[in-house]
């Protein structure tokens, strides 16, 4: 029998509840029950709550207590001041990754994920959109090999996950895939300026969806 630690059972609902209020099924301004939540994913209480601690730590949970714990609304401004921080972490660890010079291997993994990314958005699947986006820019991130940047994009990006389930929802989506393909084509030749510029406009096309 595999032993599910105490942490893994609070990762995995925070993993779950995140999922749902990006996907929207938990709608801005919808109250969170621990208890039904803690039903729903055949949990305890225990990890649940601490899951909800995550989640309101990221901005997607606020809670006042003895009051209310619901899903945070969807305001352009914390949203847009997250999003500022996480284009410019991209931006600036592509052009570092690509000073780095990336290997063969990290070009055709970002190919892969962005074929993968057309696939989606062709299927309407907006949460595998989101997940192929997500490989591809890692790549970059990975290879850049700073911790302050990853860690900086981890504690952000929960922020504007609705932003980018809202846009790879719609057909604008589609010239996503263009433009990861430019990112490519720059960082395969080592240009680093016009990587870093191409990620900085791919990241802020979600600012449309504020």
């Amino acid at each position: 029998m595999q032993y599910i630690g105490y942490g893994s059972l609070k990762e995995r609902a925070a993993a779950e509840i995140r999922s749902a209020i990006v996907r929207g099924d938990l709608q801005p301004g919808t109250p969170i029950k621990d208890v039904e939540l803690a039903e729903r994913l055949g949990l305890s209480r225990t990890p649940v709550r601490e899951a909800l601690a995550t989640l309101t730590d990221e901005g997607l949970v606020e809670t006042k207590p003895h009051a209310y714990t619901r899903v945070t609304a969807l305001e352009a401004e914390p949203v847009l001041d997250a999003l500022v921080v996480v284009q410019t972490m991209h931006s600036l660890a592509v052009g570092i990754a690509v000073l780095r010079k990336m290997p063969a291997e990290d070009i055709a993994a970002m190919r892969a994920a962005n074929e993968a990314f057309k696939k989606a958005l062709e299927a309407n699947d907006a949460v595998a959109a989101l997940a192929a986006d997500d490989e591809f820019h890692a790549v970059a991130v990975h290879r850049c090999g700073n911790f302050a940047v990853a860690a900086t994009i981890d504690r952000y990006t929960p922020l504007v996950r609705r932003a980018e389930h809202s846009r790879f929802s719609s057909p604008q989506a589609r010239h996503s895939v263009t433009q990861h393909d430019q990112i490519i084509e720059a960082c395969e030749r080592g240009d680093h300026e016009q990587a870093s510029l191409l990620v900085d406009e791919n990241w802020g096309t979600l600012k449309e969806e504020l």
